[in-house]
C-alpha cells in the first residue's frame, strides 16, 4: 500500500495544481457562457472541431453516460453546430462532425480563453516541454502520446 506524501513541499504543489484547474474551468465556464453554451458542450464541440468522433468514443474521452452524450449532440446539431453522419467503416455506427459555423466558434472559443495561455507565455519552450513531460508521467501516459 502506497503512503501518502503530506510533506509541505507536496502540500503545495496539491494545492497549486488545484488552483489551476478551478481557474482554467471556471474560465472555461465563462467562455463557453458566451457563446450560449454549457461547459460540456463547448468540450463536445472543441472534440468534434479536431476530428470526427464516435459518440461512444466521445462519451470514453469525456468519462460521462452516452445517453449524455446523445443529449450535447442534439442541443449541439440543433443550433447548426454539428451534424450526424454515417462512419464511413460501420454505416450503423454514427458519427459527429463539427459544421464549418461549429469548427469556427470552436476556435473563436478557444482563442477567449486566456487564462490557458497567458502563464504558460511566461514559460520557455524548454520550461513548457518540461512542464508537459511532467504532467504526462503524473498522468502515467508516454512521452509520445
Amino acid at each position: 500500500m502506497a503512503t501518502m506524501r503530506t510533506d509541505p513541499l507536496t502540500l503545495e504543489v496539491v494545492d497549486l495544481i488545484g488552483t489551476v484547474v478551478a481557474r482554467y474551468h471556471d474560465e472555461y465556464e465563462e467562455a463557453a457562457a458566451r457563446y450560449h453554451l454549457t461547459g460540456a458542450q463547448a468540450r463536445v464541440l472543441g472534440l468534434l472541431s479536431m476530428e470526427p468522433t464516435a459518440m461512444r468514443r466521445i462519451a470514453l474521452k469525456l468519462k460521462c453516460e452516452p445517453s449524455n452524450v446523445t443529449g450535447i449532440i442534439d442541443r449541439l446539431e440543433a443550433r447548426g453546430l454539428v451534424e450526424r453522419r454515417p462512419d464511413p467503416a460501420d454505416r450503423r455506427v454514427k458519427i459527429a462532425a463539427a459544421t464549418d459555423e461549429g469548427r469556427r466558434t470552436a476556435r473563436e472559443l478557444r482563442d477567449a480563453l486566456n487564462f490557458a495561455r497567458e502563464p504558460l507565455a511566461e514559460l520557455s519552450a524548454e520550461e513548457r516541454g518540461t512542464l508537459r513531460d511532467l504532467l504526462r508521467r503524473m498522468l502515467g501516459t508516454e512521452a509520445g502520446a
